[in-house]
């Protein structure tokens, strides 16, 4: 969207201006200038809603009795931007994404209703990351890659929350670390509902058990041997595998040669 060369700004109330489109459509962009940092807000199709989109980030900014829970009288203004700019007229930095800066932590603000909680450690990601929800899932765009919002946490995508994760104070949009348990890291694992053992499984046609173990580690390396299997029957699919680092070479072989997996899988 570029700026028309000689547009007619005089008549335009304060903090507006033409653009047009590059199929020649006229629009109306609105800005704000606070602490010497020029804000855009977006571009409307009319004056009146450019200056009402001012005005209200105007408010905002001048106004500190306004937080976080009176979005509802800034409509023109796109959520987001609200948030960003109640978080600069706060704390002095501006985020192009919905953040707002607490003491130890962050939020980032999806809609009134939906609320992240991160890391400040996560801060510099999520800056310059926006989160975007699909059918009930949450994932980042990441080089061109979208990825699921738990990926970034260690979480599988076959993962299920109670199960092989835990978030501790119930709040499954709380990812700060304190709160995120991860009780299985492994592909293809999953925790038995008595959590006394774990589940080993291999997704083929469909999934297929490849048997019960007393740990996860046990299990992870039961997968592993499934893997080798069905590759050694010609299977061309690629499947992850675990990586084991936390044991040696030597331990891992007695491990795998010692586990016992469904015999089923030599048939397929």
């Amino acid at each position: 969207m570029n700026e028309l060369k000689n547009p007619d700004n005089s008549n335009l109330p304060k903090g507006v201006y033409i653009t047009v489109t590059p199929a020649g459509k006229t629009l109306y962009r609105a800005s704000v200038t606070h602490r010497g940092r020029h804000i855009s807000l977006g571009s409307y199709p009319s004056v009146k809603k450019a200056h009402s989109a001012y005005l209200s980030a105007a408010q905002i900014l001048q106004n500190n009795s306004i937080t976080l829970n009176d979005f509802q009288d800034f409509r023109a203004l796109k959520y987001e931007k609200a948030v960003s700019l109640i978080n600069f007229r706060d704390n002095g930095l501006y985020f192009r994404t919905p953040i707002y800066l607490r003491k130890d932590h962050f939020n980032y603000f999806l809609s009134p209703d939906e609320m992240f909680s991160f890391d400040l450690e996560d801060l510099f990601y999520f800056a310059s990351h926006s989160i975007q929800k699909r059918g009930g899932h949450f994932f980042v765009s990441d080089y061109g890659s979208q990825i699921t919002l738990g990926t970034r946490f260690g979480l599988k995508t076959y993962s299920v929350t109670g199960r092989d994760n835990h978030f501790i104070n119930g709040d499954d949009m709380d990812f700060r670390r304190i709160n995120l348990e991860i009780s299985n890291i492994y592909h293809g694992v999953v925790l038995s509902d008595d959590k006394r053992s774990y589940i080993a499984r291999i997704h083929t046609s469909g999934y297929t058990r490849i048997g019960v173990y007393p740990t996860a580690l046990e299990a992870a390396i039961a997968y592993n041997k499934a893997v080798d299997i069905l590759r050694k029957k010609g299977s061309d699919k690629k499947f992850p595998e675990n990586y084991i680092g936390e044991i040696s070479g030597k331990v891992y072989a007695e491990i795998y040669n010692s586990l016992t997996v469904n015999p089923r899988l030599s048939q397929k």
